[in-house]
């Protein structure tokens, strides 16, 4: 493989016509200069220079390899322009993933704060999977994924950066008995129809576990995968739910009163999950810190 060194003083040999002009340039010996053009002739197995005079001019082989050292130098510079770049965050391209209700409130501000500072960096933006919120970091086919951590969960290989933990309220009906309570006990609900918000994951799995702590089961009367439509059902009267104050905040229904919950109150920590291998990239990091700063703000 030829040696980008004895390139480029071949280069500078035949741009100054001579190997003392070479010498001056490049700062060193004509003897030096000399040396290198003589071993890349060994190395090529061919006549580079033939002297003129003076001076010395390139044979078709020396002026074959003396452009392309100029082509590599060139990409060599735009290379290191590249690299400045996305370093400095003005280049790049970042894939992110995070669930429904993160989305609003948390993703969409913390996105328009990072293009503001960084609007060289693509951002490719895209729900999680809900079956496996983090396999596409896993996997490499997303850099970052906003994701609710069920407690005692881990996966090797995956760095999780707490962003805020989100409490859940209890959403009754206009008028029902517990209404004029500013805080419900969890066991107070045990016995009422409950309508299902959230499909099988962690969100579920921590509304269960509250139940359980508080001694009961609750029974499902409807079924509903998101928190708009739960809060309708709540509102007719066909039962009562649990919903993060997160999905409230996207959209509140006039027919429903929100209280605090107690003995347990359930609460999801929501996290931004990164590969241990990729946390140091400079894009990534200064969008995992306005995906925190946004969650500081969310919280105050």
């Amino acid at each position: 493989m030829l040696e980008l060194r004895r390139l480029q003083v071949l280069r500078a040999v035949v741009d100054g016509g001579s190997v003392s002009a070479a010498a001056t340039t490049l700062a060193c010996t004509p003897s030096a200069v000399s040396q290198q053009v003589a071993a890349l002739e060994r190395q090529t197995g061919t006549t580079l220079l033939e002297r003129v005079g003076r001076g010395v001019r390139p044979t078709a082989a020396g002026r074959l390899l003396a452009e392309h050292a100029a082509v590599i130098e060139q990409q060599v510079a735009e290379a290191g322009a590249a690299l400045d770049d996305l370093l400095a965050g003005r280049s790049g391209h970042l894939t992110v993933r995070y669930f429904a209700t993160a989305g609003a409130r948390l993703v969409a501000p913390a996105v328009a704060a990072f293009r503001a500072r960084h609007p060289g960096v693509r951002l490719d933006l895209g729900m999680t999977d809900p079956d496996d919120p983090v396999q596409e970091v896993l996997q490499g086919r997303a850099d970052v994924a906003v994701v609710v951590r069920l407690r005692g969960a881990a996966h090797a290989g995956l760095r999780l950066v707490h962003l805020l933990d989100d409490p859940y309220r209890v959403v009754l009906p206009k008028g029902h008995r517990l209404a004029a309570r500013r805080v419900v006990d969890l066991a107070d609900l045990a016995e009422e129809p409950w309508v299902g918000g959230d499909r099988p994951g962690p969100c579920l799995d921590m509304v269960l576990d509250a139940c359980a702590a508080a001694g009961f089961r609750p029974g499902f009367a409807v079924d509903s995968e998101d928190y708009a439509t739960a809060q309708g059902f709540v509102a007719a009267g066909l039962g009562v739910a649990l919903v993060p104050l997160l999905g409230l905040a996207a959209q509140r229904h006039p027919g429903v009163i929100v209280r605090k919950v107690r003995a347990p109150e359930p609460v999801r920590a929501i996290h931004a999950a990164v590969r241990e291998t990729a946390g140091g990239q400079p894009p990534l990091v200064r969008l995992v810190a306005a995906l925190r700063e946004t969650a500081m703000a969310v919280r105050g």
